[in-house]
């Protein structure tokens, strides 16, 4: 029973994290993820005193200091879709394309794995949306690979570092 609450304790909290990433990443880059999450707690606390008062002055510089907030553009950087190259592996292949916005990294996508076998398909395809995943949190090539997906791995984060290159990352 405690190895299961320990198990829940600890997916719940990866989640909090990953959540408050998210938000981080989508408002503003450079921020912490603890204010990224905090920031939208702000509106949504005070919209319904906002409303409440709507015919009082306050009510309207509410949404004013509030916009500023969710409208600042975060730093700039570069955008745009970028194709790595083709990383040669034992079992085939290997090729993904990512996708920045204002330099983030916010989607990877596997164009090519390796199909030399089917144990080489079904062990790409199991290790592609972890790697995903690692990218996405990591927004670098410098994460672990998958156990049991070596080459996979090693092909993945190689035509990824060439993509990273591209876009000047």
């Amino acid at each position: 029973m405690r190895a299961r609450a320990l198990a829940l304790s600890i997916l719940s909290s990866a989640a909090v994290i990953t959540v408050g990433w998210q938000l981080g990443s989508q408002g503003q880059a450079g921020t912490s993820v603890d204010s990224a999450a905090t920031a939208p707690a702000a509106p949504t606390t005070t919209a319904p005193e906002a409303s409440a008062p709507a015919t009082t002055g306050p009510a309207t510089s509410a949404p004013a200091t509030t916009a500023p907030q969710t409208s600042a553009p975060a730093a700039t950087g570069p955008s745009g879709t970028f194709t790595g190259t083709s990383a040669a592996t034992r079992f085939g292949d290997v090729q993904v394309q990512i996708t920045v916005e204002n330099g983030s990294i916010t989607d990877v996508v596997a164009l090519h794995l390796t199909d030399r076998d089917p144990r080489s398909v079904s062990i790409s395809n199991r290790a592609a949306p972890v790697l995903r995943e690692q990218v996405l949190a990591a927004q670098s090539a410098n994460v672990q690979g998958v156990s049991g997906a070596t080459y996979t791995s090693d092909g993945y984060l190689s035509s990824l570092q060439s993509a990273l290159d591209q876009a000047g990352l």
